[in-house]
């Protein structure tokens, strides 16, 4: 008997760049600036926050939505910090990470043969999101080098199939920035509009030299419209915990529910309590800002000297450069060099496009221990 053949949902999706570079960078035994995680610990309190957790004997399913003390902690920290008020019950749920989030809010509004845009360059789950719901993916290219919005060519990409939008800021993998006046010319183009909006805003604690993250919640046009996704896993160091959080309006919530109650039903019970009461003390989170400027500024200070053009980073934990005075090679293929024989692995911009544009521009994260950046810009130095 042979196994039944049968047509891919997603027949262009192979092995994602970030398993290809994680791989290489293993065998070549490289300093890992590829894959987008921290190689250092979290607060020791959060752990024991979710060792109590377990040990009072919460190991059972959750409220299908999320645990309420968490819930309520989430609606307080955005009203804190935006002052847009969600109500914990109806308008905030608690998600298997963000990439399940983003998956679910597609799934729950798009229907087959609608149009999604999404600003490239993009992380790589928005499209096969969006074909696995039947929808149709509309490629809109984010300003080159600057990556920023380029909001003549978004207007003319929407049309009366038009579902949704995706933005992301702070922005993987550029790591630029909107900013308040970038906010308010997409809530005033959107003003005519039935089109819904995800708000990637999983970097949200990760913005630097003292501006603030303008998120969808606080602009109304947006918030009212808006499916705004964050993560702890980004903001308290433990991306392997995959829990994440969705703020949307009552009515959108009640949609996406629907559709999270049958992919995943519910999330970790244990850790959602320890996260609900490691929220009571802001620190953490308002301090996070200072922690990765600071890695920020060593990564940049020790290849000032060098021959890799910086490019800003003004928020995530991400530093582009432009490789254009070190090599002709391809992203794609300096990447690959780069690790073998440098000893440094990097992700090719390119791996964000859907054409695979290559603009000389690679990407590392500085989530790093200082000794591990360390070691990366001594070798980086000697291109």
């Amino acid at each position: 008997m042979s196994t039944p053949a049968f047509p891919s949902r997603l027949p262009h999706v192979g092995t994602t760049i970030f398993s290809v570079m994680s791989a290489l960078a293993a065998e070549h035994q490289a300093v890992n600036l590829g894959q987008g995680f921290p190689d250092f610990h979290c607060d020791p309190g959060l752990i024991d926050a979710v060792t109590r957790a377990m040990q009072d004997g919460h190991n059972q399913y959750p409220p299908m939505a999320g645990v309420p003390a968490l819930r309520q902690a989430v609606a307080s920290k955005i009203e804190a910090l935006h002052a847009r008020q969600y109500c914990a019950d109806s308008e905030i749920t608690i998600t298997a990470g963000a990439t399940q989030a983003i998956l679910t809010a597609i799934l729950a509004c798009v229907q087959p043969g609608d149009e999604v845009i999404v600003l490239e360059p993009c992380y790589d789950s928005y499209v096969p999101g969006i074909e696995l719901a039947g929808g149709v993916a509309v490629r809109v290219p984010l300003l080159p080098q600057s990556f920023q919005p380029d909001f003549a060519k978004i207007a003319a990409a929407i049309t009366p199939r038009t579902r949704l939008l995706i933005i992301n800021t702070p922005h993987n993998p550029s790591a630029t920035v909107w900013t308040a006046e970038d906010m308010r010319q997409l809530e005033e183009l959107l003003v005519p509009t039935n089109v819904l909006l995800i708000s990637d805003e999983v970097y949200e604690h990760m913005v630097f030299d003292g501006a603030d993250h303008q998120s969808a919640a606080r602009f109304a046009g947006l918030a009212d419209r808006a499916f705004i996704v964050s993560s702890f896993g980004k903001t308290f160091h433990v991306t392997g915990w995959k829990v994440g959080t969705v703020a949307a309006p009552a009515a959108l919530t009640a949609e996406f529910r629907k559709v999270h109650q049958f992919n995943v039903f519910t999330v970790n019970t244990p850790m959602q309590h320890g996260l609900a009461q490691y929220l009571q003390d802001p620190a953490p989170y308002l301090q996070l800002p200072a922690f990765y400027q600071a890695k920020r500024d060593l990564f940049r200070q020790g290849l000032a000297g060098s021959r890799l053009r910086l490019l800003p980073s003004t928020g995530s934990y991400f530093q582009c450069v432009d490789i254009s005075a070190v090599s002709d090679l391809s992203e794609t293929n300096f990447c690959q060099w780069l690790t073998r024989e440098v000893g440094v692995a990097a992700i090719p911009l390119s791996a964000f496009y859907g054409d695979g544009f290559d603009q000389r521009v690679v990407r590392f994260c500085f989530a790093k221990k200082d000794e591990t950046l360390r070691s990366a810009i001594e070798r980086l130095r000697r291109l």
